[in-house]
């Protein structure tokens, strides 16, 4: 199979350069500065949407950023080891896609209330005291020392020290008074020159942001949405209470969607460090109400288009010819089988994504026996692959060489290829 030749699915640049294989539309693009200690040591990173032709801070933005930066975006790119602190509005506090991420590895940085009106500080105080039994931390600029902020102090973890917006003498008194009354971190920020680090260290503060340290970074995540038809088509079998196996099945009808959801599963977000071995596996893990809640929030990032509809197509005809193979064998267990329909839908996501198989496989965790073969065709699966690959083609040369080393007949795999062509048909009308 011949990879198409494009940039990686994410690139870190100060100055990003378009590619022709991009598509704006189904971009992420998000802004990344780093965090550091008094040692210059990572230790996590502030994230900003950077949508093009979004120029308004809402609800759909802030979703936008939780779910394509910490579902979507490469874990090693975002810094899936470090603390991600990520901008939002105090009304996105109440959307459901926080359920769909892992509070340990966020920070909620929040604004302080237009105004500073009494009443709304105390509204928000009372969400902030859910989120925050919940595991979420919050950072907060300078403001929340005020008086007004009293009802916020239990839930700051961290306050932004902003060289710019603060008088020289009035820092050793903010970080004083921070260090009395509340339990944060405090980080100086807009911090431009060794002199200026070298004078907020000397104010006691251990964590620093500004361009002296490193320029905000560009990470562009080429994010591939399924159809909006399927997703709607996933969101009635949830909230129906569906079978496991009726969401099997919608997975397996869309490549697009399944690896999506593995993607999400895999990231740093989620938080699992288990490979998926089957789709199956991959709901009873995420659980019908964040499966709901996750499917929701994809719709509202979906824009029509995507892959060609030929490539997911074949994508969905060689999974489930593989499968039908492996069954064949009689020598493949039924979670391998399973393995087999995963790698042939996954044959293809090098085309389908417009990037390298090895950069595609980045994104998501599955068993080694699936890498390998997707990444070297060697291994267990790699005769399925080859002979469903020889099925495509009309290759009678490498269709009789594997299918004898496989001890199966012209008929059996004739008849599995009839089968999966008629199943796939099914599924795409």
């Amino acid at each position: 199979m011949t990879k198409p030749q494009s940039t990686p699915a994410i690139s870190t640049t100060t100055e990003p350069a378009p590619s022709p294989m991009e598509d704006p539309e189904h971009q992420s693009i998000v802004a990344r500065q780093a965090i550091l200690d008094e040692q210059h040591v990572i230790v996590g990173y502030e994230l900003f949407n950077r949508v093009p032709k979004a120029t308004e801070h809402n609800l759909l933005s802030d979703a936008n950023l939780l779910f394509n930066v910490v579902s979507l975006a490469d874990a090693q790119t975002v810094g899936a080891e470090k603390t991600l602190f990520v901008n939002c509005m105090h009304e996105s506090l109440v959307g459901k896609h926080l359920d769909l991420i892992h509070p340990d590895r966020v920070v909620l940085e929040l604004p302080p209330v237009e105004g500073h009106l009494a009443q709304e500080i105390e509204a928000k105080a009372v969400v902030m005291a859910e989120l925050h039994q919940r595991g979420f931390r919050f950072a907060f600029d300078h403001s929340v020392l005020s008086r007004n902020y009293t009802p916020w102090r239990p839930f700051i973890s961290y306050v932004k020290l902003d060289r710019e917006q603060i008088k020289p003498e009035l820092i050793e008194p903010l970080v004083r008074y921070a260090r009395q009354n509340t339990p944060a971190k405090l980080i100086a920020t807009k911090v431009e020159t060794d002199e200026q680090f070298k004078a907020m260290l000397g104010h006691g503060i251990k964590l620093f942001q500004g361009y002296w340290f490193a320029k905000p970074v560009l990470l562009k995540s080429q994010a591939i949405r399924p159809a909006q038809a399927v997703i709607i088509q996933l969101i009635d079998l949830v909230r129906s209470d569906a079978e496991v196996s009726e969401i099997e099945e919608l997975l397996k009808k869309d490549p697009t969607l399944s690896f999506t959801l593995l993607k999400y599963l895999n990231s740093s977000g989620f938080g699992l460090n288990a490979a998926i071995t089957s789709f199956r596996h991959a709901v009873m893990m995420l659980g019908l109400q964040k499966l709901f809640r996750w499917a929701a929030l994809l719709l509202t990032t979906t824009r029509p288009g995507g892959a060609p509809p030929a490539v997911g197509g074949t994508a969905v005809v060689r999974g489930r010819l593989m499968e039908l193979l492996a069954a064949e064998t009689r020598t493949l267990t039924n979670e391998e089988c399973d393995s087999a329909f995963v790698v042939g839908v996954f044959s293809m996501l090098d085309a389908m994504l417009g990037i390298p198989m090895a950069d595609a496989l980045h994104a998501i965790s599955l068993p080694p026996a699936v890498i390998e073969v997707l990444l070297h065709h060697t291994g267990v699966y790699a005769p399925l692959l080859e002979l469903t690959m020889a099925c495509e083609s009309g290759n009678e040369e490498v269709f009789g060489r594997v299918a004898t080393d496989l001890k199966l007949s012209n008929r059996q795999v004739n008849w599995s290829h009839l089968q999966a062509l008629a199943w796939a048909e099914t599924l795409m009308d």
